[in-house]
């Protein structure tokens, strides 16, 4: 590379970098939000910073967050090639140095409000500067330069793709999705009950007639029943309905707790013959307690659980 070569990239590069600072400091109305801005925002622990939008989604169903996360790492892949041509450096000194300056433009960003130090963004410009030292050492093996970048350009591509590829396969690994619904009375009870909930006969709310599919619930003319079950400190959503039959007078109340947290509490008091549906997520909580005062009736309780999609 000769000496007017060099100076082009050199000059490509400082202009890379003002338009890149620019973004992070600078765009999208960051300066108007100062004065609204009150505390630092420094977010340390990873949170999806793998989920990529596949290929359909970003073509046809491109959201805001799709896009910054692919632009997080596009954005970056210059610096992988540029800084690599202009000093010669090695790819840990390269990366350590890079990640030094990402941390530095982060932390400053949350100091000066004018943005959040975000370790996915740090990972994903990593990503970024990665690929592209990658296109570079693949590309970069003649003395012509605009050979060099053309075949750095093809390398970026394939990069990006096994890159896009590896973080959908890594976003698999590590995130968890609902399993099938399983009905409450499939689970282990705790204690002695009046019913385990096996009695499906139908009854009107509101003047609808309703037929519950997998249990039932209710006092059995006790005014209160408690139902307790083992979860087994699993991750889960628990759903159910409840309500008061028409023909019952209203009176009575639902109370939903686990190892000893109450999550739900309601009372027929004041309402009407309507009936009510709610979902709770419980992480980790071993023992399930159900109670049930007067009239109230629950109906279709069940759960789903969050499991990792390898364990299925």
């Amino acid at each position: 590379m000769n000496l007017k070569q060099r100076k082009l990239i050199l000059a490509i590069t400082i202009a890379y970098t003002v338009f890149i600072l620019y973004f992070m400091f600078f765009a999208f109305g960051r300066a108007d939000t100062i004065d609204r801005e009150t505390d630092y925002t420094f977010m340390f622990v990873p949170d999806g910073f793998f989920r990529l939008p596949g290929l359909s989604d970003f073509l046809y169903h491109p959201t805001v967050m799709d896009a910054v996360g692919v632009g997080n790492i596009v954005a970056f892949i210059p610096f992988g090639i540029l800084i690599p041509i202009l000093f010669r450096t090695g790819f840990l000194r390269f990366m350590l140095l890079f990640i030094l300056s990402i941390l530095m433009l982060e932390t400053v960003q949350a100091l000066t409000l004018l943005g959040s130090f975000d370790i996915n963004d740090v990972i994903q410009n990593t990503t970024g500067a990665a690929v592209g030292y990658g296109a570079y050492r693949l590309g970069f093996r003649t003395e012509k330069l605009w050979t060099n970048l053309a075949a750095a350009g093809i390398s970026i591509v394939v990069l990006v793709i096994g890159v896009w590829g590896s973080f959908e396969v890594i976003d698999k690994v590590f995130t968890k999705e609902l399993g099938p619904y399983v009905a409450l009375n499939e689970l282990t009870i705790s204690s002695t009950q009046v019913s385990k909930g096996t009695e499906l006969d139908s009854f009107q709310i509101d003047g609808q007639k309703v037929e519950p599919q997998y249990n039932a619930y209710s006092t059995e003319d006790n005014n209160t029943v408690t139902y307790t079950y083992t979860l087994g400190a699993k991750e889960l959503y628990l759903y159910m309905n409840y309500g008061i039959p028409d023909q019952e007078e209203l009176q009575g109340s639902l109370r939903i707790s686990a190892d000893g947290e109450e999550y739900l509490s309601m009372s027929a008091e004041g309402q009407s013959h309507e009936y009510g549906e709610s979902s709770m997520y419980f992480q980790g909580a071993k023992e399930l307690t159900i109670t049930l005062e007067g009239n109230m009736k629950i109906w279709d309780v069940g759960f789903r659980e969050m499991k990792y999609t390898w364990k299925k």
